[in-house]
C-alpha cells in the first residue's frame, strides 16, 4: 500500500505530541539543509549548539559597525594610530567570509580551492592581473604558511575592513619604497578587536540594546522543542562567559513557549567559557560546575572541590573537553551532532579531533540563494556562452591543424601535384582562413558578452569579491572547507524545523568530470 509524500502532514491526528515528529512541507531553497555526506538524524542521540552566530544571529551592519568603531577608537587612543582613520566609515560590503590576508604584503586575497588567487586588493586598491601573477604565480601558494590568515568567522570581518583602510592610509602617508610593517598592523588590529570582545566593552553595549544587535528568530524555540520531543539530548557549548550567555539566551528563548519557564530548560546541560577550538583536543582542563550567581567580572562562581562525575540537568559548567563530555554522557562519536558557525573553531577541529557529525551555519546562504534565483536567466546564459566558447575553441584548433597540413603540402616541393591541384589546395586554404577569422570574431563577441554577464552577476553578489562560494569556475577555498568538513550546512538553526527529527539527509552523488 502506498501513500503520497504529504500523507502524514495532511492527515488529521489527534495526538498533539505526534505532530512534532511529522515531516513538514519542504522549505524554499534558502531555508533548506544541504548535505555533503549522508546523515541520519534518527541515529543522532545528542545535539550541541554554539551560541554566537549560531543560536544567536547578529544583525550584520549594526554589529560589525559597533566592533569596527570600538576597535578604531582604541587603536587611536592606546596605540597612537592616526586620527584620520576615525573619519573612515565602516564599509560592510568590502569584506566577505573566506578571504585570506597576506600579512607582510598588506594584501587581501580571494582564492579558489586550488589556492589560485582570482582577486586581490592591496589596501583598497584592486591589484591587476599582472601584479597578481608576479606576486602569487611564481611559486606554490601554501596557505598554511604563517604569513597568511584566513577570514573564517563573521567576527573577523570588521578587522579586515580596518586592515585594508589602514594599509591604504599608510601608503598615502609614507614615501614610495619606504619600509611599512603591515604584519605588525595586522596583529595590532587583531589584538585590539580581541581585547574589545574579551573585556566586555563590546558585550556590555550589546546587552544594553539586544534588539538592536541580535535578530529574534520566532521559530528557534519550536525547533529546539521538536528536537527534544524526539528524545534527543541538547546542550549548549559556547566560548562566552555565563553573564553574557544568560542575557543573550534569555532574550532569544525566555517566554517563547509556555512549556519552558526558562531558556535553560531547553538544554540538558550548558557549558560556557569552553575555550574552543582547544576544547576539542585538550585533555587537561577539567569540567567545572559554576553557580549562576556572578563574580565582579560577570563570570560564574566555581563550585570548588567537586569532581564532575555526572552532568545534571539545569546545571551550568565551564571548560572541559570533548573526550570528557563523551565519558560523562556515555554518548560517543557519530551519535553526536555539533552545530556551529566557525569553519575552524567549530567544524574543522571537531572533525580532526573526533568523530562527531557536524552542521555548519552559513547565514550568507540566504542572500546567496536569493540572488542566484534572481539572476537565474543571466546565469543560464553564461552556461550557454561557456559551452559555445568551448565549441569554438575546438573548431579553431581543428581549423588550425587543417591549415597547417595544407600549408606544408603546398610548400613542400617533394609532393608531385598538378597546377590545378595546387590552386584547389590554395582556395581551400583561403576558405579555412576566412572561417578562422569568422570564428575569431564570433569568439570575441561571445567573450565580451560572457565578461559582461559574469561581471553583472558577480557585482550583484558583492561589488568587490563576487560570490562567497565561487571564484571563476571553481569553488572558493571557503566552499571547499564547507564541503570537506561540514556533514550538512544551512543558513540558520531554525531550518531544522522544516524537517523530521528522524530525517535522512542524503548527499548528492559525487561525479568525476568523465562521469557527467
Amino acid at each position: 500500500m502506498g501513500y503520497s509524500s504529504n500523507f502524514l502532514t495532511k492527515t488529521s491526528i489527534k495526538d498533539k505530541d505526534l505532530k512534532f515528529h511529522l515531516a513538514p512541507e519542504l522549505p524554499e531553497q534558502s531555508q533548506q539543509i544541504f548535505a555533503n555526506r549522508d546523515l541520519r538524524l534518527d541515529q543522532i542521540d545528542m545535539i550541541g549548539f554554539d551560541m554566537d552566530y549560531t543560536l544567536a544571529i547578529y544583525k550584520k551592519v549594526p554589529m560589525e559597525t559597533l566592533a569596527h568603531q570600538l576597535t578604531v577608537e582604541r587603536m587611536v587612543s592606546k596605540l597612537n594610530y592616526p586620527q584620520d582613520i576615525l573619519k573612515k566609515p565602516y564599509d560592510p560590503a568590502f569584506v566577505i567570509r573566506g578571504l585570506i590576508v597576506d600579512k607582510p604584503l598588506g594584501n587581501i586575497l580571494k582564492t579558489d580551492k586550488f589556492n589560485h588567487v582570482g582577486r586581490a586588493f592591496h589596501g583598497r586598491r584592486l591589484m591587476n592581473k599582472e601584479e597578481r601573477r608576479n606576486t602569487y604565480r611564481q611559486e606554490s601558494l601554501r596557505l598554511n604558511n604563517p604569513r597568511f590568515t584566513m577570514v573564517d568567522t563573521l567576527f573577523a570581518l570588521p578587522e579586515m575592513c580596518l586592515y585594508a583602510d589602514l594599509v591604504e592610509l599608510i601608503e598615502k602617508k609614507h614615501k614610495p619604497h619606504s619600509k611599512k610593517d603591515f604584519e605588525k598592523l595586522f596583529y595590532d588590529i587583531r589584538h585590539t578587536i580581541d581585547e574589545v570582545h574579551r573585556d566586555e566593552s563590546l558585550k556590555s553595549i550589546i546587552i544594553g540594546a539586544l534588539e538592536t544587535y541580535i535578530e529574534k528568530d520566532n521559530r528557534l524555540a519550536q525547533t529546539l522543542h521538536r528536537l527534544r520531543s524526539s528524545g534527543k539530548k541538547l546542550f549548549l557549548l559556547t566560548n562566552s562567559h555565563w553573564h553574557y550567555t544568560d542575557h543573550v539566551m534569555t532574550f532569544l528563548l525566555d517566554n517563547a513557549l509556555p512549556q519552558y519557564s526558562s531558556w535553560r530548560h531547553y538544554f540538558d546541560f550548558i557549558i560556557v567559557d569552553a575555550q574552543k577550538p582547544k576544547w576539542f583536543s585538550q585533555h587537561d582542563h577539567p569540567l567545572e560546575e559554576i553557580q549562576t550567581s556572578e563574580n565582579k567580572k560577570g563570570e560564574g562562581i566555581i563550585v570548588h572541590g567537586k569532581k564532575i562525575d555526572k552532568l545534571n540537568r539545569g546545571k551550568v559548567y565551564q571548560h572541559g573537553s570533548m573526550k570528557e563530555l563523551e565519558n560523562l554522557t556515555k554518548i560517543m562519536g557519530e551519535r553526536i551532532l555539533y552545530v556551529g558557525d566557525h569553519i575552524y573553531g567549530d567544524i574543522l577541529k571537531t572533525k580532526k579531533s573526533g568523530l562527531w557529525r557536524t552542521a555548519l551555519i552559513v547565514s550568507e546562504l540566504e542572500e546567496e540563494v536569493r540572488l542566484s534565483q534572481a539572476y537565474q536567466k543571466e546565469r543560464s546564459e553564461v552556461h550557454l556562452l561557456e559551452d559555445k566558447q568551448r565549441l569554438i575553441d575546438q573548431e579553431l584548433m581543428s581549423n588550425k591543424s587543417m591549415m597547417s597540413s595544407l600549408e606544408q603540402i603546398i610548400g613542400n616541393t617533394d609532393y608531385q601535384h598538378s597546377e590545378k591541384e595546387i590552386k584547389q589546395l590554395i582556395e581551400h586554404l583561403k576558405t579555412l582562413r576566412k572561417e578562422r577569422d569568422e570564428m575569431k570574431r564570433t569568439l570575441e563577441h561571445t567573450l565580451m558578452r560572457l565578461d559582461y554577464l559574469v561581471e553583472k552577476v558577480e557585482s550583484a553578489f558583492n561589488p568587490y569579491w563576487g560570490r562567497i562560494f565561487k571564484e571563476n569556475h571553481e569553488n572558493t577555498k571557503f566552499a571547499a572547507q564547507v564541503n570537506d568538513y561540514a556533514c550538512i550546512y544551512t543558513s540558520r538553526v531554525s531550518n531544522f524545523s522544516y524537517y523530521s527529527p528522524y530525517q535522512y539527509f542524503r548527499a548528492p552523488r559525487t561525479l568525476m568530470p568523465h562521469e557527467r
